[in-house]
């Protein structure tokens, strides 16, 4: 069994929190209180960092990106917050599955699949197209709408912190180590 580091983002969960005024409250709410997206607290995204806390700093960032550009701010807050709700914590999936199967090509469909399950009231084609897309250019069709850029680049820019850890980039490549017996 893998063994990950524990999750502790309090103090970084009240800082994102605090970035939230009551407009973002009123989008997201209802999805960073349900049951199923509040699972993803335990889920690792990448290292020590929770899929809940990525997610919302997602958010965060794409929200006051579309506020600054006049865009659909609704839309840009729901699919930030959406982007990564797949269905298991990928780094402890330990099934074999060829390259283009792997959890960067795959868990965008996943991520639709379970927010139009949980949240089909809060969908429109503009969020769908920007939580399935958001993995440009490793899913080869690019977002059509404005907001689905703001977080693939936003997502791309939270997650270049894992440049800081050479050693693990195998996993992040794609590539499975050979467990020691």
């Amino acid at each position: 069994m893998k063994k990950l580091p524990k999750l502790n983002e309090e103090k970084e969960l009240k800082k994102l929190k605090a970035k939230m005024n009551p407009e973002l409250e009123s989008y997201v709410g209802e999805i960073l209180n349900h049951p199923e997206f509040l699972k993803r607290k335990q889920y690792h995204h990448h290292e020590d960092r929770s899929v809940y806390v990525h997610s919302l700093n997602v958010c965060i960032k794409t929200y006051k990106m579309a506020k600054f550009f006049h865009a659909d701010k609704k839309s840009a807050a729901i699919a930030g917050l959406l982007h990564d709700f797949y269905y298991k914590d990928w780094q402890l999936d330990t099934e074999k599955r060829p390259f283009f199967q792997s959890h960067g090509f795959r868990h965008p469909k996943e991520a639709l699949e379970n927010s139009k399950k949980y949240f089909p009231n809060l969908m429109n084609k503009k969020i769908e197209n920007s939580i399935v897309r958001h993995m440009f250019p490793l899913t080869l069709i690019p977002p059509r709408y404005g907001i689905g850029w703001m977080i693939t680049l936003t997502d791309k820019a939270a997650s270049m912190e894992i440049l800081k850890y050479p050693s693990r980039w195998y996993k992040y490549l794609g590539i499975k180590k050979k467990e020691k017996k």
